[in-house]
């Protein structure tokens, strides 16, 4: 089979097309024939060299796809071949065919294609596990999305409405604050030019958000703590800012509030089938009622891989940017 490989370490155009050997199917586990493959930020980390997959795990690309079943292993109930699915992957979306453990599928939601509903696993997984899950954001409660406008940002601002919750958001342009308040925000803050701390406090009277989803890292970390409540909790899921930073504990403490560090794509297979149930238990009836979608910016050929990286790289992309696998 062909997949886009890693030629080396370095910018986008190190992608190409490849030969690789097929994959084999084990015991609890479906081939997917591929139709399209969403992109996320850990691909572009992993292009680079910074992030290098799991043990097992394919060398190139790729945390989420869609498709249909080809295969099913020995030990695998409730699936055939034929079925569209979507997938939560450990790597290696970026290919014609994955193997994937059966607990990590999701049925196409009724009323989306195939093709769109590879825009779900990782975000609808990722927003799910560390806002309800870790953060615990209730009803009422308030949360702030760094990155509104990214494929998590695009399904924070849904969730956390659909739940019940007031949601401020930052983004960086006059564009991606009109398209999330489009998507329900209530409070979006263009931090190229306010500072999200200041704003938070005036959008809530002074108290502060009570769950922020946070994928800045260390050069965000003493401002988030200042944007918190009381028995507030600060989830956070990257380090596009850095990784190591101080933390006043006196004002943790003085807060008793918390500081929560979770990945996804790490977590034992058994974990991500307790999650991947949870999402089609509580998000996928959202979906299939129209409640909530999933935003799309583009979907381009696999062959364009280098170009859809560019983009995400630059900013450029309102939600999801989609590979087509043809």
């Amino acid at each position: 089979m062909r997949a886009v490989m890693i030629t080396t370490p370095g910018p986008p155009e190190v992608l190409a097309i490849r030969e690789v050997t097929d994959l084999v199917l084990a015991e609890g586990e479906v081939r997917i024939d591929v139709v399209a493959a969403g992109v996320n930020r850990a691909d572009l980390l992993q292009r680079q060299g910074h992030y290098p997959p799991p043990a097992g795990a394919p060398p190139w690309p790729g945390l989420e796809c869609s498709g249909r079943i080809i295969a099913v292993g020995p030990g695998v109930d409730g699936w055939q071949v034929g079925d569209e699915v979507a997938a939560l992957l450990t790597g290696g979306g970026y290919a014609e065919q994955v193997v994937v453990p059966a607990g990590q599928l999701l049925p196409v939601p009724a009323g989306l294609d195939v093709e769109s509903a590879a825009a779900l696993p990782e975000v609808a997984c990722t927003v799910w596990s560390n806002v309800f899950q870790v953060g615990g954001l209730l009803a009422g409660e308030s949360l702030l999305v760094h990155g509104g406008g990214s494929g998590i940002g695009t399904m924070a601002i849904q969730l956390a409405k659909a739940a019940g919750a007031r949601v401020v958001v930052t983004c960086g342009s006059a564009a991606k604050v009109d398209a999330c308040l489009q998507l329900g925000t209530d409070v979006c803050i263009n931090y190229r030019e306010q500072d999200f701390v200041e704003e938070v406090r005036r959008a809530t009277e002074g108290r502060g958000v009570d769950v922020i989803l946070d994928v800045v890292g260390a050069k965000y970390l003493e401002r988030n703590l200042d944007a918190l409540a009381e028995h507030g909790r600060l989830v956070v899921i990257g380090l596009q800012g850095g990784a190591k930073a101080e933390l006043d504990l006196g004002k943790l403490m003085g807060k008793r509030a918390s500081v929560h560090g979770t990945t996804l794509r790490s977590r034992p297979a058994a974990e991500k089938a307790t999650i991947v149930r949870a999402v089609l238990e509580n998000i996928w009836p959202l979906i299939e009622s129209g409640r909530v979608r999933p935003v799309i910016d583009r979907v381009l050929s696999w062959t364009e891989a280098a170009a859809a990286h560019q983009l995400m790289e630059a900013g450029e992309n309102f939600g999801k940017i989609l590979l087509r696998v043809d």
